[in-house]
């Protein structure tokens, strides 16, 4: 029983088998597995790169050391409405512009018109 307490005392994994978790792949193994890192917790996670931002199914937890499945984005699509703040102002440019363009294309029109009903 002294053992199992001591294992209980021990380092306790942050995550458990089942679990799914927004990680950010900080670094690759030797293998090729992203590293990720839960609470101080190791996780490694097949199929990324560094920097990813994925949410990860917890497959297999050991003392020090889990691993994990890819299931889908992480926070990344929360750091994707940065851009899209920015279209608004990319789309107030493009619609100064048609503005322009429209007076432009009305007068050159007009004068078509004109030629065209002359001949």
């Amino acid at each position: 029983m002294e053992r199992d307490f001591r294992q209980s005392r021990g380092f306790m994994a942050p995550v458990k088998v089942g679990d799914e978790i927004d990680v950010k792949i900080e670094a690759v193994g030797e293998k090729g597995d992203g590293i990720a890192k839960k609470d101080g917790f190791v996780i490694f996670v097949p199929n990324t790169k560094e920097g990813d931002e994925v949410k990860v199914k917890v497959t297999r937890v050991l003392r020090r050391v889990g691993f994990g499945e890819v299931v889908g984005e992480g926070s990344a699509p929360a750091g994707e409405e940065a851009p899209s703040e920015e279209a608004p102002a990319e789309e107030s440019s493009p619609e100064e512009e048609p503005k322009e363009d429209s007076e432009d294309f009305g007068d050159e029109s007009g004068e078509d018109q004109e030629e065209e009903k002359e001949e």
